[in-house]
């Protein structure tokens, strides 16, 4: 099903987020926004606040709307709540494991793999963050896919802010470890290295750093 003009300007504000095409504190210009997408801006409006409801914008009054910019508590609370689902998120996929979901994991290892190896930066951040993602979907728990969807959205400007230039490869290789141990039924290592996985990623933020900015044009052209 198509999605509607609102929702289509929701998941393209979000792929341009997820993917650091708009990066923080970037003004998104309703007007802009409007011809760009050829709707009025009303429509753009309610996109917008849908956007600041998962925290990825904020609006300000007579100022407008800006790509969000975390700080520093916020991004370490993130983390947390991150922690704390995907834990008992691993524990309950070891124990409904299935060799279709197995297969389905590896498959998105492969293609993460493949796209780090290509050099495909955009394309590759985005599979590492839907992996986390993909385990809630082969569980059919789609309240849990959506929660993570929105935390995983939010890492990405989190990154985007104060990640330092790390290998995209290692959380590649530590997503197949992952999978290893839950092919293997292993509950204790399969939850101790998804913890450590997201540990590992927040160890690389440097919370020093100035933030980007961005024009919306070329972000979206």
């Amino acid at each position: 099903m198509e999605p509607s003009p609102t929702g289509a300007i929701v998941d393209a504000l979000t792929k341009a987020i997820v993917e650091h095409r708009l990066q923080p504190g970037s003004k998104l210009a309703e007007q802009k926004l409007a011809d760009h997408f050829g709707v009025s801006r009303t429509l753009v409006r309610q996109a917008l606040f849908q956007l600041s409801q998962n925290r990825l914008i904020r609006l300000e009054p007579a100022r407008g709307a800006f790509v969000a910019a975390p700080a520093v508590d916020e991004a370490r609370q993130v983390f947390a709540v991150r922690r704390m689902l995907e834990a008992e998120m691993t524990r309950a996929f070891v124990r409904e494991v299935t060799p279709a979901r197995i297969k389905a994991l590896r498959e998105h290892v492969a293609n993460e793999k493949a796209a780090v190896a290509a050099g495909v930066g955009a394309r590759g951040n985005e599979l590492l963050g839907d992996f986390h993602v993909r385990m809630a979907e082969l569980m059919g728990n789609e309240v849990l896919a959506q929660m993570l969807s929105e935390l995983v959205s939010r890492c990405a400007l989190i990154t985007l802010m104060y990640q330092r230039p790390v290998a995209a490869q290692h959380s590649n290789e530590e997503h197949a470890d992952i999978v290893k141990a839950l092919a293997a039924k292993d509950e204790e290592r399969a939850v101790r290295l998804m913890t450590e996985h997201l540990e590992h990623v927040e160890a690389s933020l440097t919370f020093d750093r100035q933030v980007p900015t961005n024009d919306i044009s070329l972000a979206l052209s």
